[in-house]
């Protein structure tokens, strides 16, 4: 009886898909891409690009009386870095962000730690108590304070007078400043936990694990394990409040009406560009204002990632 062999067909591999289908599903994968990007750009070029080109150009004229808009080049630039008020006001910005930032970050940095352990009770619910001040307009947490602050009806004060300790004038030209300190640490103190809290939750636990293992206790862990993990997080909100201590503007605008003494029309960079704008209608020396303010916003945040850059590479030089 003869055996037929068994033959081995190969089946001819699948042709691949026309080039021009191919072609075509990606030009419409790109198309949708573009539209769906279309709606930011059309707002970043409309509300951005565009008043910051009209802005340089405003800069570089002066208005007068006899010959309208005249050409001045760099005289308004001139002229601000002179201006003793525009630098009194950077003076003031420089000591509030000296004083109030470290002070907000810590405590922002203390109260993610503290949630991070899991040993807190109610966190989910002190979370949302530390956050819940920034949920509040800006506005509003002004007036809010500037009553609590009020030497004449302000509870503090009434309290204070009712102790036997004197009127607190917090509204006075010596404690304004920190008055706004406390306003702004109290507004965002929340946010930037927000932002620490969510980069300890991405560290892997096997790092805590392998420091259980060594011995090391919370406060080491903390320090040594969680706080490096979660640097590139506390750079960026240093970052933030950099850019937020120079644009400070809604805490001066606001108290000016209830302590006319201590706030001038130039206490911070941003308030003086504003009162110049519409107030006393020099716009071109405004737009200069604002563009110094936003040279020395890019100076100062680029330092402050230069030193964190070049520590890093000290470090890992060292290991």
């Amino acid at each position: 009886m003869s055996h037929t062999p068994a033959l081995n067909v190969e089946r001819p591999p699948s042709a691949p898909p026309p080039k021009r289908h191919t072609s075509s599903t990606r030009r419409k994968q790109n198309i949708a891409a573009y539209l769906f990007v279309l709606p930011f750009f059309v707002v970043f070029l409309t509300m951005l690009v565009v008043p910051l080109i009209y802005s340089g150009y405003l800069s570089l004229f002066e208005s007068r009386l006899i010959g309208g808009e005249v050409f001045s080049g760099l005289t308004n630039y001139i002229r601000a870095v002179t201006d003793s008020a525009f630098l009194g006001g950077l003076g003031r910005v420089a000591l509030f962000l000296i004083i109030q930032v470290p002070i907000m970050l810590c405590l922002a940095l203390f109260f993610a730690l503290a949630l991070d352990t899991g040993r807190a009770r109610g966190s989910k619910a002190a979370r949302l108590l530390i956050f819940m001040p920034y949920a509040v307009p800006a506005v509003v947490a002004t007036l809010m304070w500037g009553y609590l602050y009020g030497p004449d009806f302000g509870p503090i004060a009434q309290i204070s007078r009712a102790v036997g300790f004197g009127t607190p004038d917090f509204l006075s030209p010596a404690n304004i400043l920190g008055s706004m300190m406390n306003i702004v640490t109290w507004e965002f103190i929340g946010y930037n936990m927000i932002i620490m809290y969510a980069a300890l939750r991405s560290i892997p636990s096997e790092l805590y694990e392998a420091a259980e293992i060594d011995g090391a206790g919370q406060f080491r862990v903390a320090w040594s394990v969680k706080i490096p993990a979660i640097r590139p997080a506390i750079l960026l909100t240093v970052i933030f409040s950099i850019i937020g201590s120079f644009q400070l503007f809604n805490e001066p605008s606001l108290l000016n009406a209830i302590a006319p003494d201590a706030i001038t029309n130039s206490f911070t960079p941003n308030y003086y560009a504003y009162n110049l704008a519409f107030i006393n209608r020099e716009l071109n020396y405004a737009a200069a204002i604002a563009f110094l303010l936003g040279i020395v916003i890019a100076i100062v945040s680029y330092v402050v990632q230069l030193t964190e850059q070049r520590r890093e590479r000290r470090e890992a030089g060292l290991s």
